[in-house]
Protein backbone atom coordinates (compact mmCIF):
# COMPACT_ATOMS: atom_id res chain seq x y z
CA UNK A 1 0.00 0.00 0.00
CA UNK A 2 1.39 3.28 -1.06
CA UNK A 3 1.34 6.10 1.10
CA UNK A 4 0.30 9.57 -0.10
CA UNK A 5 0.66 13.06 1.03
CA UNK A 6 -2.82 15.48 1.14
CA UNK A 7 -3.49 18.22 2.61
CA UNK A 8 -7.01 19.00 3.44
CA UNK A 9 -8.61 22.36 1.78
CA UNK A 10 -11.26 23.11 5.01
CA UNK A 11 -8.18 23.48 7.74
CA UNK A 12 -4.98 23.32 5.73
CA UNK A 13 -3.38 20.52 8.10
CA UNK A 14 -0.86 18.14 5.90
CA UNK A 15 -1.31 14.59 6.70
CA UNK A 16 -0.14 11.24 5.28
CA UNK A 17 -1.98 8.20 4.93
CA UNK A 18 -1.92 4.68 3.32
CA UNK A 19 -4.35 4.40 0.49
CA UNK A 20 -5.37 0.93 -1.17
CA UNK A 21 -7.56 1.54 -3.88
CA UNK A 22 -10.22 3.60 -4.40
CA UNK A 23 -11.01 4.51 -1.19
CA UNK A 24 -11.81 7.89 0.40
CA UNK A 25 -9.53 10.11 2.13
CA UNK A 26 -10.59 12.44 5.61
CA UNK A 27 -8.57 14.68 7.19
CA UNK A 28 -7.96 13.56 10.86
CA UNK A 29 -7.84 16.85 12.51
CA UNK A 30 -11.41 18.13 11.20
CA UNK A 31 -12.89 14.97 9.40
CA UNK A 32 -12.81 16.88 6.27
CA UNK A 33 -13.42 14.90 3.14
CA UNK A 34 -12.32 17.66 0.21
CA UNK A 35 -8.32 16.64 0.65
CA UNK A 36 -5.83 17.11 -2.29
CA UNK A 37 -3.11 14.88 -3.08
CA UNK A 38 -0.02 16.49 -3.13
CA UNK A 39 3.15 15.84 -5.13
CA UNK A 40 5.66 14.54 -3.30
CA UNK A 41 9.27 12.86 -3.77
CA UNK A 42 10.67 9.80 -1.78
CA UNK A 43 13.66 10.45 0.43
CA UNK A 44 16.67 8.09 0.90
CA UNK A 45 19.81 8.22 3.55
CA UNK A 46 23.43 8.08 2.22
CA UNK A 47 26.50 7.87 3.80
CA UNK A 48 26.73 12.07 3.93
CA UNK A 49 23.30 12.82 5.16
CA UNK A 50 19.48 12.67 3.73
CA UNK A 51 19.55 12.95 0.00
CA UNK A 52 16.00 13.86 -1.46
CA UNK A 53 15.07 12.30 -5.00
CA UNK A 54 15.12 15.81 -6.61
CA UNK A 55 18.69 15.74 -5.81
CA UNK A 56 19.02 18.34 -3.12
CA UNK A 57 20.84 17.42 -0.57
CA UNK A 58 20.10 18.21 3.47
CA UNK A 59 22.28 17.12 6.36
CA UNK A 60 20.32 14.45 8.79
CA UNK A 61 21.00 16.87 11.56
CA UNK A 62 18.55 16.11 14.49
CA UNK A 63 18.01 19.35 15.91
CA UNK A 64 16.76 21.53 13.17
CA UNK A 65 16.26 19.31 10.44
CA UNK A 66 16.84 21.52 7.09
CA UNK A 67 21.18 21.62 7.35
CA UNK A 68 21.05 25.33 8.17
CA UNK A 69 21.99 25.83 11.78
CA UNK A 70 25.42 25.50 13.40
CA UNK A 71 25.48 21.48 14.61
CA UNK A 72 24.65 20.81 11.18
CA UNK A 73 27.81 18.88 9.61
Amino acid sequence: MPIFEFRCKKCGRKFEELVCGPSSVACPDCGGSDVEKLFSTFGYRSGSGFKSSTGGGRSACASCGGGSCSTCH
